[in-house]
This record gives C-alpha cells, sequence and structure tokens, in this order.
C-alpha cells in the first residue's frame, strides 16, 4: 500500500485506497435515525475500485479502474449495490490479467509476449485512449452514461448497473476528449466541452450541445453538434479544462496556465514509462484568460477578460446580473500546488515530501469574478462593476483589456473548499446563496461544509477519523426555500467499528445529522455522482 497514505497522519485515510471486490446483488444497510420518506430513489456514484491488477500496481488515484456504486431509498430502508464498469480498460486488463492502457498516471508496457517488432510497429496504429469512466455519471435522453475525461463515455443501466456499451463521442463531434462535468439543463439538454486538434495542428475548445429525447425516440447522441468554438491562447498547448460556466444565455470558458504539451503527449507513446501526466507543464506568464459566448447565437463576445494566473477544477456556479456575468470558482494558486495535488494521488507518493509542499503553497480560494457585458472605451481606466453586493473589480485597461480582481468567498487556514454542489435543478445559472462542499486538510476529506456565499456564513459537519465523499444536494419536492431538502454523502469511517462505511444524510439547512446507512464492506473513494428520484 501506499507510503503516502501509510505516512498520512489520519491513517484509516488509507481505506479510500483499498481495492474491492464488486457486489452479485444489493445488501440492506442499517440505518439510524430516520430517512425522509419523501427521498426515494437512487443515489449513483463513481469512482476507482481496483488499484492492481495481478502483481501491477496502477500508480494513480486517476487510474484505478472503475466501480459504480448506488444507494437505492425507498420507504425509509437503504440498499447498497456495486459493479466494476465492463470498460475495455477493465475487460482486457482482465483478461491478459495487466494493465493494458495507459492511464493518467499509470503506463502499460508492451505485451512481453510481443516480439520487438511487433511492439515497434504498434506505435504507428495510433494513441490507445483509455475509457476508464470512474470520474461522474450523468443522464442523456433517457440513457445514463458512466464517464471519464476522454472521448469515450460508457452507457449503463442505472438499476442494475450493468454495462451496456462504450460511446465514442469523436464519431459524432468533433472533439478530442470531453469534461466529466457537463451541464444538464432542466428539459435534458446537455452542453459539454472539449479540445478539439483542427487544421494545420490548430488548436481550440468546442462546447457541444446534445439535444433532450425528441418525439422520434432517436438517441439524442446521433444529435450532438459544435454551438461555439472558444480559441487557444496557444497553438501547440491547449489548457486542461475542467469544467465551464453556463447561464440561459451565455457560456463561460476560463482558459488556464496549466497546458498540455502535445509534443510530449504524442510522443509518450514510444517512450516506455511515460504516461499522461507527464505532458503537464505550466505558463503562469499567460495569467488567466476568460471567454464568453452567447449561448443561443454561437456568438463570441469580443472582450479580452484576463487576470492574475490560478487554477481551476470546479465552477460552483455562474448567473446573470443587470448587465453583468458573475463567476464563481473554487481556485488553486500555484502550478507547483496543482501539480503536486495531482501527484498527491500518486499512490506511491511520499507524503512529507507532499506535506511540505502544501504547507509553503497559496491557499486555494473559493473566489467571485464579476465579467462587465457592455464595454465602453470612455471608461479606460474605470472599475467597470457597478453592482452594489460585491468588492470584485473589472478595469478597462488602455490595450481594451478587461483587468478582474475577484472578491474571496471563502478562504480557511490549510483547508480547501472543493467538489462545490449546489440546488442546481432550481438555481444552476441563476443567483443563488448556498453551496455545499467537501473540505480537504491537506488534501485529505475529512469535513463537509455549507456556504452562504452572499454573507459568506458557514456550517461544518466532522467527526473524527472520518472521511467523507462529495456532498449531493437533494431538494425537497415541495420545497419553498432554497436550502429546504438533505445532504447525501458517502463517508469512511473505518475506527468506528464493524461497519466501515455508511452514507450520511443531512439536514442541508443546518448540516445537522437526520440518518445514516451503515454497511458492513468497505467503500472506496468517489469522485462524482447524482441523485436520481424514482
Amino acid at each position: 500500500m501506499s507510503s503516502l497514505v501509510g505516512q498520512h497522519p489520519a491513517g484509516g485515510y488509507k481505506k479510500l485506497f483499498e481495492t474491492v471486490e464488486e457486489l452479485s446483488s444489493p445488501v440492506t444497510a442499517h440505518v439510524t435515525g430516520r430517512i425522509p420518506t419523501w427521498l426515494r430513489g437512487s443515489l449513483l456514484r463513481c469512482g476507482p475500485g481496483l488499484f492492481e491488477v495481478g502483481a501491477e500496481p496502477f500508480y494513480h488515484l486517476f487510474d484505478g479502474q472503475a466501480l459504480l456504486h448506488k444507494f437505492d431509498f425507498k420507504e425509509g430502508h437503504v440498499t447498497y449495490h456495486r459493479r466494476f464498469v465492463r470498460t475495455d480498460a477493465y475487460v482486457r486488463a482482465m483478461t491478459e490479467k495487466r494493465i493494458v492502457i495507459t492511464e493518467f498516471g499509470t503506463y502499460a508496457y508492451p505485451d512481453p509476449c510481443k516480439n520487438i517488432f511487433s511492439r515497434f510497429f504498434s506505435y504507428f496504429k495510433g494513441v490507445e485512449v483509455t475509457d476508464n469512466a470512474l470520474v461522474n455519471v450523468y443522464p442523456v435522453g433517457e440513457d445514463y452514461y458512466a464517464c471519464t475525461e476522454t472521448n469515450f463515455i460508457t452507457k449503463i443501466n442505472p438499476d442494475t448497473l450493468e454495462t451496456i456499451k462504450q460511446v465514442d463521442l469523436c464519431k459524432y463531434v468533433s472533439v478530442n476528449g470531453a469534461t466529466a462535468h457537463p451541464h444538464v439543463e432542466n428539459d435534458g439538454t446537455v452542453y459539454n466541452i472539449g479540445n478539439c486538434f483542427g487544421k494545420n495542428f490548430s488548436l481550440a475548445y468546442n462546447i457541444i450541445r446534445i439535444p433532450p429525447l425528441q418525439a422520434d425516440k432517436e438517441d439524442p447522441i446521433n444529435k450532438s453538434e459544435v454551438v461555439v468554438q472558444f480559441p487557444c491562447s496557444d497553438r501547440f498547448k491547449p489548457s486542461y479544462v475542467h469544467s465551464f460556466g453556463l447561464t440561459p444565455n451565455y457560456i463561460v470558458f476560463v482558459e488556464t496556465p496549466v497546458k498540455i504539451n502535445l509534443l510530449k503527449f504524442l510522443s509518450s507513446w514510444s517512450l516506455w514509462g511515460a504516461n499522461y501526466m507527464d505532458c503537464f507543464e505550466s505558463n503562469e506568464t499567460m495569467g488567466v484568460w476568460l471567454h464568453v459566448a452567447e449561448k443561443k447565437k454561437g456568438r463570441l463576445l469580443n472582450i479580452k477578460y484576463r487576470t492574475s494566473a490560478f487554477n481551476l477544477f470546479h465552477h460552483i456556479n455562474t448567473f446573470e446580473d443587470n448587465g453583468f456575468l458573475i463567476v464563481d470558482l473554487c481556485t488553486w494558486k500555484g502550478f507547483e500546488f496543482v501539480y503536486n495535488y495531482l501527484y498527491l494521488a500518486n499512490l506511491r507518493a511520499n507524503w512529507d515530501e507532499v506535506k511540505k509542499q502544501a504547507e509553503k503553497a497559496p491557499q486555494p480560494e473559493a473566489r467571485r469574478y464579476v465579467l462587465p457585458l457592455r464595454i465602453d472605451k470612455a471608461d479606460t481606466g474605470k472599475n467597470l462593476v457597478t453592482l452594489p453586493y460585491t468588492t470584485a473589480t473589472a478595469t478597462l485597461r488602455s490595450d481594451e483589456t478587461v483587468w478582474l480582481e475577484p472578491e474571496v468567498i471563502f478562504s480557511g487556514p490549510r483547508h480547501a473548499f472543493e467538489f462545490p454542489q449546489i440546488n442546481y435543478k432550481k438555481y444552476g445559472g441563476k443567483p443563488y446563496t448556498y453551496t455545499y462542499g467537501l473540505g480537504l486538510n491537506h488534501f485529505v476529506p475529512d469535513r463537509l461544509c455549507k456556504l452562504n456565499v452572499k454573507t459568506k456564513e458557514t456550517w461544518v459537519w466532522q467527526e473524527p477519523d472520518s472521511y467523507p465523499s462529495e456532498p449531493i444536494f437533494v431538494s425537497h419536492p415541495d420545497a419553498l426555500e432554497e436550502d429546504d431538502g438533505v445532504v447525501l454523502s458517502i463517508v469512511i469511517s473505518p475506527g468506528s467499528g464493524p461497519k466501515p462505511a455508511y452514507l450520511l444524510i443531512l439536514n442541508a439547512k443546518d448540516m445537522s445529522e437526520v440518518a445514516r446507512a451503515e454497511v458492513e464492506v468497505n467503500i472506496p473513494v468517489t469522485f462524482h455522482g447524482l441523485f436520481k428520484r424514482a
């Protein structure tokens, strides 16, 4: 097991990285407290569940093979089920009893049974991209897909957790990958963003739209289209893209300094031991570029929004207000810090070194940026933000760039507010008040937080030696208030007795415990997921 988790002061944290077996059928959870009668449906979660194949270890948290989890709620009872996603990466690894496809931080060595010539020529057959769908699950029409950040998504049955088929998005739209954080509108329309390698090696970022299911019942993916293309600041080095902002009228893309060196990427498959993570580098001198497009017209706004360098995984929310776009983000400062954040999940990393880097790095923050949509050259040198409730500024410079300074809405000592979730169905892309997040203490998820983005008031749930997952907000079906509902999180609690894991249910208003559903099996780390109502 990893030296990282072995040296971490929270010893039980290692349970998040232990290989588990799938279940042949759902198991009944032991409920303490009372499950709300209105809470009916399934919590679906994705994460890694297999951390080695035979004697070959996966070296990174993002490499463990995809495991799909489900907690079912019915009439106050809870069951738990899980199955591995039958991706090509998983099936071939199980068949050949070795790691076959290179993952984010683990290189797949050539088949030792092949001779030197067949190995050499295999490099000219194209890059073999992983379909290890361990990051998220989302709906398209009446179907559900597990995904990672490549061009492959995997259709699954949300009731049985069976794998149905692999889908290659490259066959439908011009993208070479897509994020694991699409926006799904209330009518079922799906928006996502992906890198695109065009003619003459030109790079861009394409926003793709998948329409809702139509009367003809044809698979909506067949009707996917590119609605707008954002330019890339560097011809050969696209930025890493994890999420983006969407409002009823606008699309916001934040281009950060974490770059993917394509020349390294394309050559890495001819070098033994190279992997995706080796292709990351930084260009902090570019700062951050924010791009905006009109959603319905697919037209780029010719406004150059710029700010100082930071790095980004998750958007909290984006909304419009009186001629401005408010963009709330979970930011990380300093490339070395983010690189170590990626390296922290290297399951063979040296924890002492990672901790040393974390302690000297700038602290992560939740920030609000305000982008003016109407620009008048007569206002050069002035702060264009006139909203009374924010200290964020946007100054028009003589070179016609708009320089942004943020308002910090959360900054905790040695704690990051990450994996943000909101009452998305009612407040996604609209003015909102509350967000829920996972508190990371030196990268360790040790608390759940609720943040009022207006007053900056916070509420926290925390228990010793307990490691929660991303909080999922589920609204009461008759809710009149934004935070009327519950928060769901899978908690690993290896020191609490014979039941090492449980599903935690909190009151979304004050983060007090409503109930928990304990299981007698360990549950490894999960990244993202959703609640599917019955």
